[in-house]
Order: structure tokens, then C-alpha cells, then sequence
């Protein structure tokens, strides 16, 4: 596979700090850079058109002030899509307004340490695991007032709708989970798995020094690249695509994020004490109740489990999909239709 050696980075703009006032909520719209929206419609080929996407706004919601896209009606049921690493919410640019026309509200956040989401409190842990995330998730479903969503991701999203799934149950309709169940804890992540499978976690050796860390920092942005051609060895993403989400990353807690997150993974670092009764339940393996659909492209490059090992950890009703078509790891953004028709059956369940 080839491998993007050029060190020139080239950067679209990230979100405008400029913003509006809007409605109710306290909410703000931020403006988004003209020059990613150009970009976007020139080349992205068919994989979300950006004038149908966004725009992006700001509330305040627990820690954190988020940016988020909200489309369709306040009174629809909604959609809470959630991003992975190394990816954002333009993962989501095609299904978000194909969801809009079938009736949905649809919110896609920035997670912590992506795009024009920021800490509300400089001296805020950069927390990674994977608990203080899915607080996130509620404490924006609080500040939209929304009582209950349909929840849906991959990667680091896909994880963390699994966590909402079993901690609160009460706020989900439903499950659309890409490679299925992820919930792990740090005591798994101590445990050494066969050559072949650590080969696959080549990055978070690399994460778990400090050389690593400095590495990703310089070059986050090829780094970032490399790990999309791994993981999705068959999408033929161009420049276009890749630097409309790589200005995310360009979040200045972005690298700090993403080493806790895998070194408190491999037990490497300490979390915060506020999550220990959330990690010591999801450490137990829980089951999830609610309806889902789980699902799994054909080409994922990325470490995934084999559907047969965690279909036992879905005890309401469940399906599973294989989507073929060359499909990776960024399922939502390279099979946008199949990821849609995932959630409108899910919420017929």
C-alpha cells in the first residue's frame, strides 16, 4: 500500500473562532472555513456534500464547550452520531442529511481534543478513557434537552455508544455499533495477545513512549494519513477528503487525548477517580439490552473482534451485518447508505 512520505502538510483552515448568537440553549454557531468547503465540493466525490452538512455550533455541556452539527426538527427523534480516531464528524457528511430526510434529528459532536470542541477549565484533566467520553455523550443529550437518541459509531464513537448502552440504558432507543462490542477495561489491556494481533497495536507501543507521543505531535498530520490507508486499505479517499477532516486534529488538546486514551487502555496512566464506579461495572463485561445492529465492512484493516465472539453481549434484539464492497474502518463515511439503513431499522425494533 503506498504511504504518503511528503513532510509539506497541507492544512485547511480549522473552524472560525467567530460566532453568532443563536436560539435558546445558549447555543452559538460557529463559521466554518470557506476554504474546507471548497475543497470539499470540488473533490470529495460523492461522499457528503457540504452545503447539506453543518453548520457547526457551540453549547456548553458538562467540561466542555462542544461543537456539534444539529440537523432536522427539534420534535423528530433524534440521532446522536459519534466519531472514532482518527476521524471527526464529516465521517458522518453524507448520513447526517440522509437521516434528515427520512425524518430524524440528527447531532454529530466533535469528541474532546477534536475540532472546535474545547475545555471550558484550563486546569480540567486531558482525560482519554473511555468514561469521561461517554459522559460527554449524556451531558450533551442534557444540554439539548434531549431525553433519549438513537446512538450510532465507529472506532472510538462505536465504543462509546456501547458504554451510553449499558450505563444508561434510559437514554438510548437503540445501538448501531461498528466492530460490535468494544467495552474493555485497563486489566484487559495489561493482557499480551499473540504475535499477529500485537503486530496490529504497532501504534500504541508507539503512544506508550514519550517518543511517540513527540513523534505525534510533530506529525500528526501523515500519522493520521498512514493510519486511514491501514485501516480502510481499499477507499480511495483523496487529498480533499483526508484535510477536511485532518483540521480537527489540529485541536490543541488533540495529542493529549489520544495518549491518555491508549496509555490509560494499556493501564499506563491513571484516569479520575469520578469514573472508578463507571469503569469497575464496564470492566465486568456487561450486556447490552437495547435493540442494535452491529456491523462490519469487509476490508477493516483496523484490530476489530470477529462478530462471534461478542454476539452474546447483545441480549435484546440484535443483528448483525457484514457490508461488503471493499468497505474499512471509517464504515459511516465509505458505505453512508448501508450505515442509514442500519439506524432506520434499529429504530423499528
Amino acid at each position: 500500500m503506498p504511504v504518503d512520505t511528503d513532510p509539506l502538510r497541507r492544512r485547511f483552515l480549522a473552524m472560525a473562532g467567530t460566532s453568532l448568537a443563536a436560539a435558546a440553549l445558549g447555543q452559538r454557531v460557529v463559521a466554518t472555513s470557506s476554504s474546507v468547503l471548497a475543497a470539499t465540493s470540488a473533490a470529495d466525490k460523492g461522499k457528503g456534500d457540504p452545503a447539506k452538512f453543518g453548520p457547526v455550533k457551540q453549547i456548553h455541556a458538562g467540561v466542555l464547550d462542544v461543537g456539534y452539527v444539529d440537523m432536522g426538527k427539534a420534535r423528530h427523534p433524534a440521532v446522536l452520531l459519534l466519531h472514532g480516531w482518527p476521524y471527526d464528524i464529516y465521517a458522518f457528511a453524507e448520513v447526517a442529511p440522509a437521516l434528515v430526510a427520512k425524518g430524524y434529528r440528527v447531532i454529530a459532536p466533535f469528541l474532546r481534543g477534536y475540532g472546535s470542541t474545547r475545555f471550558l477549565e484550563e486546569g480540567t484533566m486531558r482525560n482519554g478513557q473511555p468514561s469521561a467520553i461517554a459522559v460527554d455523550a449524556i451531558a450533551l443529550l442534557d444540554a439539548l434537552k434531549i431525553k433519549k437518541a438513537i446512538v450510532a459509531g465507529f472506532d472510538w464513537g462505536a465504543r462509546t455508544a456501547d458504554i451510553m448502552a449499558v450505563l444508561w440504558p434510559e437514554r438510548c432507543k437503540a445501538l448501531v455499533s461498528v466492530s460490535g462490542y468494544l467495552i474493555g477495561s485497563q486489566e484487559a489491556g495489561r493482557k499480551p495477545l499473540p504475535p499477529k494481533a500485537e503486530l496490529q497495536w504497532w501504534y500504541q507501543f508507539y503512544f506508550a513512549t514519550e517518543r511517540g507521543k513527540l513523534g505525534y505531535e510533530q506529525n500528526r498530520h501523515d500519522f493520521n494519513k498512514l493510519i486511514w490507508q491501514l485501516a480502510s486499505p481499499k477507499w480511495q479517499f483523496d487529498d480533499a477528503t483526508y484535510d477536511r477532516t485532518a483540521a480537527a486534529f489540529d485541536n490543541p488538546d488533540h495529542v493529549a487525548i489520544t495518549i491518555h486514551n491508549y496509555r490509560w487502555r494499556m493501564g499506563l496512566a491513571e484516569g479520575e477517580a469520578k469514573y472508578d464506579e463507571y469503569e469497575k461495572k464496564l470492566a465486568t463485561g456487561p450486556t447490552i439490552g437495547i435493540p442494535t445492529i452491529t456491523m462490519e465492512g469487509d476490508a477493516n484493516g483496523a484490530p476489530h473482534p470477529d462478530p462471534s465472539a461478542y454476539k452474546s453481549k447483545f441480549t435484546g434484539k440484535y443483528e448483525h451485518r457484514n457490508v461488503e464492497g471493499g468497505i474499512g474502518h471509517n464504515l459511516p463515511q465509505e458505505a453512508p447508505d448501508a450505515f442509514v439503513k442500519a439506524i432506520v431499522d434499529v429504530d423499528k425494533a
